[in-house]
């Protein structure tokens, strides 16, 4: 049974024994958030606990439970981290990030404008986050100002992914037909119970930018069932007659965003992104286009509202001659301009493709990795227009091609439009503020937000109270690469104590000069060091010198020695080479006396052909490794007196040996004819021991043209 609790009940409790509740801050649709402390972590956060009366619904508790999940998985500066969740008795909770500042929608309803320059840095970043989420397979489907949190240093925080869903959910939360998400702010496709995706938030982004400009949404009505007609039915009010002000770029970014048919819309969070960044940089939006052809279409006047008939006061009129010619006269001005309209529509079709129709087709080259000036000029070449969209890329270079649109190989008309995505580099993020943050929860937020913690350093202050972050570099909302250190600077409080240089001496003396000047939390760490003797102190950290509280942990870093190392792999190296290979990790080679026998072929004669201990060894620096050389394999010579000189070249080769006719010796004369053109003699003689290889060199017989007669 799934029990319920009351909201006082939960503001008195500590959650899981951990997260005290401090006060309550605000109450959402499914769950009231609360300001709590971490007693374990030392740290404030913001903790949602599902209402009372949703929590015995088992179908609300799966929500929750996979709002969490998914929330959970997602990391970017402009998304509120999500740190644990739980169930405590009848109580399921999440752990959030406390987010100091206020929501978009208290602006909002403060009255206070919103310039257009600050409009667009909060839907690019709105977009940001909904990037990422996208890239996670989760779609937000409830974007609106009150799930847009705007901290005092102006960054922006997208919160509450309450109805959230994964791409591969199996299980469907809501049913056909059920209307998701709040009424001002979801897509023609929520209204109408069709299944949403990245364009509905897309839509629900370009609702808030369109909010932001003109001061009030563009729908609005007595019921959300009305509200949600006029999105899936009604076109919304220009923004530039609601704010003739507003510049007409970013007017037409909103306005592509709220396209009904989520085909017409931005196709990504982060296609829109890339728009609001080329309109804060100066540069023409893509959409610019579209707002070329709102003033061409304004050009031609539309016609004021024909006055009211007579039949307006109950009778009717036949002989009214004059009303008739000017009725006449009307429709004919509304035909001409009607006329002109399409005219001057057509010319501009024939403009912006390039002129006829019967242009030829080309093929779309690949430029993936090409630098963007070329890559233009190569379509240009081509005949088609280009269009330049930047984009982050952690693997393509800065101002290279990441890829086109259309892709490589798609055929297109001479005239056309391709879009290429230009690497801008690896994606910056923003540092998290830690300014008046316990140094704890800094380092925490710190690796949360994708960096690496750097140097911590401490200084006396008369007015903060200690292991208070009072300073940090990067500086709180600049952008830098992920992974980057962000060093601190940590208040140690009015009484603190310098830490003594404790380097060089054993880890015993060291805690023992620490303990004496005061400090209560100390601890070691081992590391291998190739300049400090084993079991003697290499540092501190915080380093030597360095004032801080006598509670502050003390981490002495103790000496290993130098590091083992893994036996190389020395086999067909010279002495030379196997010298310097074990010098550069520290190992020592001795040369054995001993010899290894190796085939010529081996190419291991004179070099290493043995080693010990074995490739892999690990052994301490220092430590010797030896080898043995080697030397050509000894073979007998065969005896090839008697044979032709095509059986001695078969059998000195079987014995890895060769022959060699000698220039030197006359052939011995023998009146033998068989024994004509037949080794002789041979030098090694048979039966001897040489190096494989070795040539024989052989004597022929050579029959003197006599017979020899055997007389019986």
């Amino acid at each position: 049974m799934w029990l319920a609790v009351t909201l006082r009940a939960v503001e008195t409790r500590v959650l899981s024994d951990r997260y005290r509740i401090v006060r309550h801050l605000a109450r959402g649709g499914m769950a009231d958030v609360f300001e709590a402390e971490d007693t374990l972590l030392n740290r404030r956060v913001a903790v949602k606990a599902l209402h009372a009366n949703f929590a015995s619904d088992k179908a609300f508790v799966t929500r929750f439970r996979r709002e969490a999940q998914a929330a959970a998985n997602l990391s970017h500066p402009n998304i509120v981290a999500i740190y644990d969740w739980g169930q405590d008795g009848g109580t399921y909770y999440m752990v959030m990030e406390l987010i100091e500042g206020q929501t978009l929608r208290d602006v909002l309803k403060s009255g206070n404008a919103i310039l257009p320059e600050r409009a667009a840095e909060i839907a690019a970043e709105t977009a940001a986050a909904l990037s990422i989420a996208h890239q996670h397979g989760v779609y937000h489907r409830d974007v609106k100002p009150g799930n847009i949190m705007l901290t005092p240093e102006g960054q922006v925080k997208v919160t509450d992914f309450g109805i959230a869903r994964a791409m591969d959910d199996s299980e469907e939360l809501t049913r056909t037909g059920a209307v998701i998400g709040t009424a001002t702010y979801f897509s023609p496709e929520q209204a109408q119970g069709l299944p949403a995706d990245e364009r509905s938030d897309v839509y629900s982004l370009g609702i808030v930018l369109y909010e932001m400009l003109a001061g009030r949404a563009p729908f609005s009505g007595e019921s959300p069932v009305a509200v949600a007609y006029q999105h899936v039915s009604e076109p919304p009010t220009p923004i530039t007659d609601l704010r003739p002000d507003a510049p007409p770029e970013l007017a037409a970014i909103a306005m592509h965003a709220i396209a009904k048919a989520p085909t017409d819309r931005y196709q990504s969070a982060a296609d829109m992104r890339a728009d609001l960044l080329r309109y804060s940089s100066g540069a023409e939006p893509l959409v610019a286009g579209a707002v070329s052809a709102a003033a061409a279409t304004a050009l031609v006047a539309t016609p004021g509202a024909i006055p009211p008939a007579a039949a307006a006061t109950g009778t009717q009129t036949f002989d009214a001659p004059v009303e008739e010619r000017s009725q006449t006269a009307y429709w004919a001005v509304v035909g001409g301009l009607v006329v002109a309209l399409l005219l001057g529509i057509w010319l501009l079709f024939r403009l912006l493709s390039g002129g006829s129709p019967d242009t030829t087709l080309v093929s779309v080259p690949n430029l993936t990795g090409v630098d963007a000036q070329q890559a233009s000029e190569t379509l240009q070449e081509l005949n088609l227009k280009v269009r330049e969209q930047p984009e982050a890329s952690e693997d393509i270079p800065v101002d290279h091609v990441i890829r086109t649109d259309p892709g490589p190989g798609t055929e297109v008309p001479t005239g056309e439009f391709v879009t290429i995505y230009v690497s801008t580099g690896p994606e910056q993020f923003g540092v998290p503020n830690l300014l008046g943050e316990n140094v704890d929860v800094a380092r925490n937020r710190i690796l949360d937000q994708g960096f690496t913690s750097g140097e911590i350093t401490y200084q006396p202050t008369e007015d903060t109270e200690e292991n208070i972050v009072i300073n940090q570099s990067p500086p709180g909302g600049t952008n830098a690469d992920p992974g980057t250190p962000v060093d601190l600077v940590v208040s140690s409080g009015p009484a603190a104590v310098e830490i003594p240089d404790v380097s060089g001496q054993t880890s015993n003396q060291a805690i023992i000069e620490l303990t004496r000047a005061g400090f209560t939390n100390i601890t070691t760490q081992d590391e291998f060091s190739p300049d400090v003797l084993e079991g003697f102190v290499i540092e501190t950290n915080p380093a030597a010198g360095q004032v801080v509280p006598t509670e502050a942990t003390i981490t002495v870093v103790v000496s290993q020695g130098p590091e083992p190392v893994a036996v190389p792999d020395l086999q067909g190296m010279s002495p030379d080479e196997a010298q310097d290979a074990l010098s550069a990790i520290g190992l020592t080679l001795v040369v054995s006396s001993d010899t290894v026998e190796v085939a010529l072929a081996s190419g291991l004669v004179g070099n290493v052909a043995e080693q010990s201990p074995n490739v892999g060894t690990i052994l301490e620096v220092g430590e010797p490794v030896t080898v043995k050389l080697g030397t050509v394999r000894q073979v007998v010579v065969p005896d090839l007196e008697g044979m032709t000189i095509e059986e001695a070249e078969a059998a000195a080769s079987a014995a890895g040996l060769a022959i060699d006719i000698s220039v030197d010796d006359p052939p011995v004369s023998t009146s033998d004819e068989s024994l004509d053109g037949r080794i002789a003699t041979q030098n090694p003689g048979a039966g001897e021991t040489v190096d494989e290889g070795t040539i024989i060199i052989v004597v022929l017989y050579l029959w003197d043209g006599t017979t020899t007669t055997t007389v019986p």
